[in-house]
């Protein structure tokens, strides 16, 4: 297959996807990896827009909870929020050296570092050919980036989400701990909310399932999936 079966994507990166090896931070080669296959989709003409979690750098009620901090939930997760948008910062130095021009969107209004959503500026920008990072989750406590992803998706029409992780799919337990744990090639959405798997939360699985939109779980660590993926091949766990 040399022609992509989806025009515009959603891809969807934990925070923990930018931290690579590390516990905590921004992996520079995870960085030059991700641009060299973002540029791949860019040159077979596809519509590229990146969501980005801030989990490697503040995972919001979590992070306060171990450090024994007694902080209201509304607080941490802006905290979180302001996280993804060092990492879409990060993110869009590494596209531009790459001669990939970008926009940072942010549900969050910060002026002088990020464009405010927009929806249709934000379609405006994937017509002209840049690559669109949402960055602040939805602009609101209380929701996930997941559920951030499947609404910008949805905003923007796009024909699929990809959901970057460490495994090469959905399995009915986690296989990092779980020796034996059973793959699926293929989901329904229903499934995926009745067997509680915890691949994304049940809100961002309920708007994707509502609106039809396919989601595609995958490793990010093995590099060319993303093309792979856009070009019909059979990668990771299918969601519809």
């Amino acid at each position: 297959m040399s022609k992509p079966i989806y025009k515009r994507i959603v891809l969807k990166l934990s925070g923990e996807a930018l931290q690579g090896k590390g516990s905590h931070g921004i992996d520079h080669s995870i960085l030059l990896s991700l641009g060299k296959q973002i540029k791949e989709l860019k040159e077979l003409g596809v519509d590229v827009a990146v969501v980005l979690g801030g989990g490697n750098i503040f995972r919001g009620q979590e992070n306060t909870a171990s450090l024994g901090l007694d902080m209201d939930r509304t607080v941490a997760d802006y905290m979180g929020m302001l996280a993804t948008v060092i990492n879409g910062l990060a993110l869009q130095d590494a596209l531009e050296k790459m001669g990939l021009p970008t926009r940072v969107m942010s549900a969050i209004e910060m002026q002088k570092i990020a464009e405010p959503y927009i929806r249709r500026r934000a379609i405006r920008h994937l017509e002209k050919g840049r690559i669109v990072i949402f960055v602040a989750g939805t602009g609101n406590p209380y929701f996930t980036t997941d559920t951030a992803a499947a609404l910008r998706a949805m905003e923007i029409n796009a024909d699929a989400m990809l959901k970057a992780t460490k495994v090469d799919g959905i399995y009915s337990e986690d296989p990092l701990k779980v020796k034996h744990a059973k793959r699926f090639d293929r989901l329904r959405y229903i499934d995926v909310l009745k067997k509680g798997l915890k691949v994304m939360d049940a809100t961002a699985v309920s708007l994707c399932m509502e609106a039809g939109l396919k989601i595609i779980v995958f490793n990010l660590n093995k590099e060319g999936n993303i093309k792979r993926i856009v070009l019909g091949h059979k990668v990771g766990t299918i969601v519809e």
